[in-house]
């Protein structure tokens, strides 16, 4: 386990999941977290890396800064998202290194399994067929990521892991309506429908697709979990080459029970109109969270308990608070 007073370094803190590691670190009583913004470090930048950790000795690491975005982010600026993600993960990786940091965690995304995979996704899915071309340069640094903690742990010893999430929600999310996912853009619209008393909301899709979710705070517990867990306990669940574990809920709901929750949970009382002329997307993505399961942990907030924790949040916030 991690020693509570151990100096940790949280790299995208101001994100949607690096902000809940932070509170989840918090408030289990972790007192010494490094974050560091943007424009304080810019983790692209090797050099900037490497005088930070030469300067900070950080113990722990948690990897959770990324370049991201939807669909319409990735078809549009795939060099960016191959680009920047690959520079942030080779340069904290190796500074994390060269420093002796005792533990590292990269999160990496459900994307990198391939575009037909079967459903429940499993780890040992990875690099068996090919990826959904829409995110491909996204997937393939994520994937590098994964190499990366599992080549140094090979050549040099070190303790590096990986997780990958499920569609995560919550607080600190993106409620930007052009690019948004699939929960903060549904709440908006509900809210707003509600707040001008329309008499209906329009949901792209037939509503049937299924999909998995977690909150937030739940996926910061599961990193933290798995980040301080005994090493031989780690080492004989996974593979050298296949360490990575999946985290998520183990079970999906149609978008059309989704719209559902979130009209109920926002109040709001007209009807809910699928629009079939739009994408549904893939038929079901559901994770296989069976190896997180066997190493004894399991997520504490319901999707119904989630949704409403992430309205009240979403409440607080001005126009200028909902990110682009």
């Amino acid at each position: 386990m991690m020693n509570q007073n151990a100096s940790i370094y949280v790299a995208g803190h101001r994100g949607l999941v690096g902000s809940a590691i932070v509170r989840q670190l918090k408030s289990q009583g972790y007192t010494n977290i490094i974050c560091q913004t943007h424009s304080d470090l810019d983790l692209t930048n090797q050099l900037a890396v490497k005088t930070f950790f030469e300067r900070e000795k950080p113990e722990y690491v948690f990897l959770a800064a990324a370049k991201v975005g939807g669909i319409y982010a990735n078809n549009t600026y795939p060099a960016d998202f191959i680009y920047k993600n690959l520079m942030i993960e080779a340069n904290v990786i190796d500074a994390a290194h060269q420093n002796g940091v005792k533990g590292l965690l990269f999160l990496g995304s459900s994307c990198i399994y391939p575009r037909a995979v079967e459903q429940p996704m499993r780890e040992n899915a990875l690099l068996t067929d090919v990826l959904e071309p829409t995110n491909e340069p996204y997937a393939i640094a994520k994937i590098a990521g994964i190499k990366l903690c599992e080549s140094y742990n090979r050549q040099h010893g070190t303790d590096f892991r990986s997780v990958m999430p499920t569609n995560l929600y919550g607080l600190n999310d993106n409620f930007n309506l052009k690019n948004s996912h699939v929960i903060p853009a549904l709440m908006r619209k509900f809210h707003e429908a509600k707040t001008a008393d329309d008499s209906h909301v329009e949901v792209w899709g037939s509503g049937n697709a299924m999909r998995e979710f977690l909150y937030v705070d739940d996926m910061a517990d599961a990193c933290i979990y798995v980040l301080g867990m005994d090493q031989t306990l780690y080492a004989e669940q996974t593979e050298p080459m296949l360490s990575h574990i999946n985290v998520g809920t183990g079970t999906d709901v149609t978008i059309r029970e989704l719209a559902e929750l979130i009209k109920s949970v926002t109040g709001f009382e007209g009807d809910i109109v699928f629009d079939r002329s739009k994408p549904d997307g893939p038929p079901r993505k559901l994770m296989d969270t069976s190896r997180l399961a066997s190493l004894g942990w399991q997520p504490k907030v319901s999707l119904k308990s989630g949704l409403e924790k992430t309205y009240q949040w979403f409440q607080t916030l001005e126009s200028s608070d909902i990110r682009a």
